[in-house]
């Protein structure tokens, strides 16, 4: 009899994102990040959903009309290649992934790309 295959350890990560990247997110089935813009040399994931939230509310709806926030789990292991960085405060953490390297990171992905929260302008 074959055993499963094991469930790799997972990371939870956050993702601001507005509504043009939302919609290549979904147009891969929720599986992966689209490839950067030239002027973007670096995918950048963030540690804790109020951060996500902060970028989503604080400057994805002023600059598109709509900010959401994904969570997504990415395999630990493939992870530990990329340093945690402090964008800012103790909270304010991402990992910096090359442009080049996203192909890959998308590959890490375990499961769907999900959206939590979506943000509107207030009236």
């Amino acid at each position: 009899m074959n055993s499963p295959t094991p469930t790799p350890a997972t990371t939870t990560l956050w993702r601001p994102t507005g509504p043009e990247e939302l919609a290549l997110v979904e147009a891969s089935g929720h599986r992966a990040w689209p490839p950067r813009l030239p002027d973007q040399p670096i995918f950048y994931p963030v540690l804790n959903e109020d951060y996500a939230i902060r970028i989503a509310r604080d400057w994805n709806v002023p600059a598109s009309g709509v900010g959401h926030v994904t969570r997504f789990e990415v395999d630990a292991a493939f992870l530990a290649r990329y340093p945690v960085r402090q964008a800012g405060g103790r909270t304010i953490l991402e990992l910096w992934v090359p442009a080049e390297e996203l192909e890959e990171f998308n590959r890490h992905i375990v499961g769907r790309i999900e959206v939590v929260h979506t943000f509107r302008p207030q009236p």
